[in-house]
């Protein structure tokens, strides 16, 4: 039986909340199982065949389609205890490189023209280019220069 102090308290909770957030971001075994056949096999560099073992692609998958849906920045991810924020990236460039993204998503609009239909002979593109509503007019005022020429430097006495 473990006994937790009251100062280890907090930290209980606090890893308790980190795993319940990890977990919520999991990857379903039928969307993993149509991405992992896309992923290329690792390639060890090590120059004896060594090296640290990889942290699994599931684990590094959940980590990116975590980023990719929040939007968080990349080393927030080591706050959520899924993977290293810096794991995460390299791997997302390498698989980006590879073209894993880009696969995953072809089969998806194929899987959803198999089932609902697309229609593939009327595509539109939708943009718009304006000129931006706070930019100004084109030969306005020079903005207010400071009180000092150039080469001077500013001191307070």
């Amino acid at each position: 039986m473990t006994i937790h102090l009251p100062w280890q308290w907090s930290h209980r909770r606090k890893k308790m909340k980190q795993k319940a957030k990890a977990t919520r971001w999991k990857i379903s075994d039928e969307l993993w199982n149509k991405i992992e056949p896309l992923l290329p096999v690792p390639v060890n560099t090590h120059p004896r065949g060594g090296g640290k073992k990889r942290v699994a692609y599931r684990t590094v998958m959940n980590g990116i389609l975590f980023v990719l849906k929040t939007g968080c920045q990349w080393k927030a991810l080591d706050a959520t205890g899924i993977c290293s924020g810096s794991t995460a990236h390299a791997r997302f460039q390498e698989w980006v490189a590879a073209g894993v993204f880009h696969q995953f998503w072809q089969k998806g609009l194929l899987e959803y023209d198999d089932l609902h239909g697309l229609d593939w002979k009327w595509q539109s593109m939708d943009g718009a280019m304006t000129k931006a509503p706070l930019g100004g007019k084109k030969n306005r005022q020079k903005p207010d220069r400071p009180g000092q020429n150039r080469g001077e430097t500013f001191c307070a006495v």
